[in-house]
């Protein structure tokens, strides 16, 4: 009985298909982690505090060195190949998953590195559209593939920047620093606090008697990609009529929550909603990192669902059938708790959940979510994972 291929023989294989045996001898693996988000949602691009942990999906790029400028890239998920010449870059997003290749080489060659051209096969597991960082994974990945090609050494911190601006100026998306900091600084077995502001983090374990669970609601509503970005300018709207109270403030991380209390009626009432939000979930971000490193569970799962209660209320970024997901999760055996995770309105739920209860807990979620909704939702259990890497290539010879 032969053995089954590894995604690494499967990823050089499709290269080789794609181009050629020759181009195949030189490929190099590259590959960085999706994300799950614990708790502090939409505070990262506040300056604030956020919990990911890197999960075991990943985005793997296989990556030839060419001799001229060009760059071509394959991507299975699509089926699509697009090429790119590095001298010419520029431009506004164009809605394609070409933006992401495009972007983190424009990106890399502004800050002064010098890249050279390339072959790229893309083989993706994290699936799009959930909420777990696809894009950032493809970034990260990406970003280690054309620096090694081209003999570029880029600290780690730097490579995490470069591909958050590729994804603001290149994508059209004003993310925060999150998902790209988690898909390269990620930790097996840990979770990972990160302060969005000094970029400084702290390793949590996750607890060896619980499962991080993920329910996909397999639903994506459409007003999402643009109501990211007004929520992020409302919340830049309070701290600008904020700032005139309190000059030294530069970010909702520097708002206390009796300071917002005191101003509420300063502020539109949607802009304020906001901003408690952001404030109270900072705040929830640092009682859960205690939680996790006392093992205590049930007040990390406490903390959950506040987080989704404020998520749904004050921040209006939940939908239906995540508020559905939450509901029916919260009722089962051995749920410490539930939340939405993400931009919102679909996506996906994060569940902390004892061991034993894994099973039976998806598959009561599975029939109870169809009932209701007649879609079938996925769910993964996530494992802590390790961030970015390259891989092993025996007989390569890539310069």
């Amino acid at each position: 009985m032969s053995t089954p291929k590894s995604t690494d023989d499967l990823l050089l294989t499709r290269f080789r298909e794609v181009f050629g045996e020759a181009s195949g001898r030189n490929a190099l693996i590259f590959r960085a982690p999706g994300r799950v988000n614990l708790i502090g949602e939409h505070t990262d691009y506040n300056d604030g505090f956020v919990m990911p942990m890197a999960i075991g999906f990943y985005t793997w790029i296989a990556v030839a060195k060419r001799q001229d400028r060009m760059l071509e890239a394959y991507s299975e998920h699509f089926d699509e190949k697009i090429a790119l010449s590095l001298d010419s870059l520029s431009g506004p997003p164009q809605k394609h998953w070409s933006d992401f290749i495009r972007g983190v080489a424009a990106s890399l060659q502004e800050a002064g590195h010098r890249l050279s051209g390339g072959n790229l096969v893309i083989h993706g597991e994290i699936p799009l559209g959930a909420g777990l960082s696809s894009s950032a994974a493809l970034e990260v990945s990406t970003a280690l593939g054309l620096t090694l090609i081209a003999g570029v050494a880029v600290p780690a911190l730097e490579l995490v920047k470069l591909c958050q601006a590729a994804e603001h100026k290149y994508v059209g998306t004003r993310c925060g620093i999150m998902d790209q900091f988690i898909a390269a600084f990620g930790a097996t077995g840990h979770a990972l606090m990160l302060d969005c502001r000094l970029l400084e983090y702290r390793l949590l374990p996750i607890p060896k008697d619980v499962r991080v669970v993920v329910c996909n609601s397999m639903v994506r509503h459409q007003l999402a990609s643009g109501e990211y970005n007004l929520r992020r300018a409302d919340c830049e709207a309070g701290v600008r009529v904020l700032q005139s109270f309190f000059p030294e403030i530069h970010a909702l991380r520097d708002v206390g929550i009796a300071d917002l209390e005191k101003h509420k009626h300063d502020l539109p009432a949607t802009v304020y909603r906001r901003c408690r939000h952001v404030v109270t979930e900072n705040q929830k971000v640092l009682a859960a990192a205690k939680a996790l490193e006392s093992g205590d569970s049930d007040q990390f799962g406490h903390l959950m669902y506040r987080s989704h209660a404020s998520l749904r209320d004050d921040y209006e970024v939940s939908c239906r059938e995540l508020d559905l997901l939450v509901d029916l999760a919260s009722s089962r055996r051995g749920v410490y708790g539930v939340r939405m995770m993400g931009g919102g309105f679909g996506g996906c739920t994060v569940n902390l959940i004892r061991s034993e209860c894994v099973a039976a807990f998806q598959a009561d979620i599975a029939q109870m979510y169809a009932e209701t909704t007649g879609i079938t939702p996925a769910t993964y259990i996530c494992e802590p994972a390790q961030g970015a890497e390259t891989r092993p290539v025996e007989g390569s010879s890539q310069a």
